[in-house]
């Protein structure tokens, strides 16, 4: 019974107000569905997802190095020459036999 009590002015008001709402309804789809904001969503997630793999590589990488560190030098921020010492001799050795090998093949 309220519809009916409802004027023809009220009534126009009522539908102007449904047209502008589904209006703005169609032009917001019309947006999201628009090849440019696919591919701009695309590529913000694709770029999210570089930046959050590349900080987890980030945090990975100074967890290594920081467990070298800790093997090589001390708390205190002295080198461990008794870890180094080998370690640099090891080095050395490796570095010398593949310069003796080189040399044997160009010979």
């Amino acid at each position: 019974m309220a519809e009916a009590a409802r004027t023809p002015a009220e009534i126009e008001a009522r539908i102007a107000r449904r047209r502008r709402d589904l209006a703005a309804t169609l032009d917001e789809i019309a947006v999201r569905v628009h090849p440019r904001t696919i591919v701009g969503d695309a590529k913000a997630r694709a770029a999210e997802t570089v930046d959050r793999t590349a900080g987890r590589a980030f945090t990975a990488v100074g967890r290594g190095v920081e467990g070298v560190r800790g093997t090589f030098v001390s708390p205190e921020g002295a080198p461990r020459l008794e870890r180094l010492v080998p370690v640099a001799l090891l080095a050395v050795a490796v570095t010398g036999l593949l310069v003796l090998s080189s040399r044997r093949r160009r010979d």
